[in-house]
């Protein structure tokens, strides 16, 4: 890689860290292509990006950004996870690591604050910003579909005492 390159890597970055709202640091003990090919489509579909770049161009580009602090993380063969939501990229690099040995999490970020391990794990056990959003929608509808409910239900009543005394005339 040349040093037009690694300056496209870096600012490319750079650019991504300063959208997101999470940045999750993970250790690669061996994993092999495949397995960190699933590890991205996963992410992909929860719509996260997961990158394994060298130490020194991320911590370049973590300089200037909200995630600066994470560049004492980078150590060894590491791989930023990131996503727009703060739940998503921790919820599946969590749920990776649980079912495959060679990731590990190392630590990690949510805005200006800076996450170890069981933090992240943490982050991972809450519930999205898609689930938090239903969970909302289904609090506003309840009322009024209970209303809809209870302004019915004399009616239906009427129904079927009309309903039981014509059958009544008819026998």
């Amino acid at each position: 890689m040349d040093r037009n390159q690694k300056a496209e890597v870096v600012s490319a970055l750079n650019a991504e860290l300063a959208e997101v709202g999470v940045v999750v640091v993970t250790r690669n003990l061996g994993m092999t292509v495949a397995q960190s090919t699933v590890l991205r489509q996963k992410m992909r579909d929860a719509g996260a990006t997961y990158k394994v770049t060298k130490n020194r161009l991320a911590r370049i580009a973590l300089d200037g950004t909200a995630y600066g602090p994470l560049s004492d993380l980078l150590t060894g063969p590491v791989g930023l996870a990131t996503s727009a939501d703060p739940v998503a990229a921790a919820k599946v690099a969590v749920d990776f690591a649980k079912t495959n040995d060679k990731l590990e999490i190392v630590g990690g970020a949510m805005g200006q604050m800076l996450l170890d391990a069981e933090g992240v794990k943490s982050l991972a056990s809450m519930p999205s910003l898609d689930e938090l959003r239903a969970k909302l929608v289904g609090l506003i509808v309840a009322p009024a579909t209970k209303l809809a409910t209870v302004t019915q239900a004399p009616a239906a009543q009427l129904a079927r005492v009309f309903n039981a005394y014509a059958e009544k005339e008819a026998a």
